[in-house]
This record gives C-alpha cells, structure tokens and sequence, in this order.
C-alpha cells in the first residue's frame, strides 16, 4: 500500500519560525513511534509531511560548514534585507529567497527506506525529472549533492534526520535572484556557477506549476500519494 504524505503550501514566511515548526513536527512523529513500538501508542499515527514555503532573502550555513563562505559582513547583510542563520542541517552555505521553490519534507524513513544515501539521491531524482519536464537534461555530479545542469547548480539539498525522521531538504532556484548568490560561495563549492529555470527559459515561470511538478514526481519516485492538506493554520490544528 501506498504511505501518505500530506502536503502543507505555507507561503512566504521567514526562515527561523519554519525551522522551528519542522522541528516540532518531526519530533510529533518520532515520539508517536517511540510510543507506537513499545505498544504504548493509542489511535493513528501522523502521516509524512512535505512543507512548501518561500523565505525572505536568508543565507543559511549547515552545520559541517565554513562561515568564511559567507563573503558579506553583517552590516552588507542588513542592507541586502538578508538574514544569516547557523541552522542544524547538513551542508555548507547556501542563500534562499523569494522565486525560489522550497520543500522539506518530514518523512519517517522507516515508513520507506532507512538510507540516507538513497534518500538525497531520491530528492535528486525528483529534481531532475521536473527539469526534465522543461526540457533540460539535469543531472549529479559525482562527490556533490544537488542538481546541476551543465555544471550550473540548479537545486541545493541539505537535510538533518533524527531517529531516521527527516528535516530541511531542497531549494529549487525558479524565479530566484541569482545576484544574492554572489555574495556567497555556494554550498561552500569554488568556480561552479548557479542558475535557474527562469534564467534557463528566459521568462518567469509560474511557481504553482513547478510546485505540481514536483509533487508529481514526488509521488513517482517516492510510490507515495500526496495528499494536499491546506496552510500553516491547518497543519497547526491537524497535527500539533
């Protein structure tokens, strides 16, 4: 049988209020199945997640990474109305910003697979199918996360899991202002550029339409049937 996943398009919202509903939604699940395994558990449990969300412009640096890749002083940040935030995922630094299509999904990997390696290469393959929809022929570069298209990253992932519950996940560059990347090196990656299906195609893309991009592919990928649930009001009240 198929697993669920619930789908939850929360805007434009800022980064850290994000981070901490991730958190609080990932730890629901992990204590639901701590409880659920020692027989303790009463009902039916949470289904998966996948979060949607535009941030304000924020660079975030992953735990492993380096802050001399941050290349702007924090008097530069506050001019460019740009946050900084050490944040608890894997991977270097890296910038999001509005036109920019974030997912993270929050998925109990015992629900799945319990293989981190495989998982990002999933996320991956998603990615590369949607670019794949716009005529582009993405791809991986061997030793680097993410999606490339010839050699110009499209896609950043960077992801925390606990107790194989996952967090944080993939920034997929759409309409995105690729000047706020010069201000970075990006994932921590010298002399690779990025780029994004606006810049690619030369036109604004329509952002709903590459959001049911991937969640098709999402659901292909994964064998999951996402189900779209509505807001941050809504996942509020229906699961925390």
């Amino acid at each position: 049988m198929k697993k669920t996943i619930e789908l939850y398009d929360l805007g434009f919202k800022s980064y850290q209020p994000v981070w901490d509903l991730q958190h609080k939604v990932q730890q629901r699940i992990i204590d639901e199945k701590k409880l659920d395994r020692i027989g303790e558990f009463e009902g039916t449990r949470k289904n998966d997640m996948l979060l949607f969300v535009e941030h304000p412009h924020v660079y975030t640096l992953g735990k492993s990474g380096d802050e001399e890749n941050m290349l702007r002083s924090v008097l530069e940040l506050k001019e460019l109305e740009a946050e900084y935030v050490k944040t608890n995922r894997g991977g270097d630094i890296t910038y999001h910003g509005p036109g920019q299509v974030v997912g993270y999904p929050i998925l109990d990997l015992d629900r799945h697979f319990t293989d981190i390696h495989k998982y990002l290469r999933y996320l991956e393959k998603v990615i590369i199918k949607v670019c794949a929809d716009y005529g582009f022929e993405a791809g991986r570069i061997e030793g680097l996360t993410g999606v490339w298209i010839n050699e110009q990253k499209i896609c950043a992932l960077g992801i925390r899991c606990s107790r194989w519950v996952t967090m944080h996940g993939f920034a997929l560059n759409v309409n995105t202002n690729l000047e706020y990347f010069n201000h970075i090196v990006p994932c921590g990656i010298e002399n690779k550029a990025v780029t994004s299906l606006h810049a690619l195609l030369g036109k604004k893309m329509d952002i709903q339409e590459v959001k049911d991009r991937i969640v098709f592919h999402f659901e292909k990928v994964f064998n999951t049937s996402i189900k779209r649930s509505g807001t941050q009001k809504e996942l509020e009240h229906n699961f925390l």
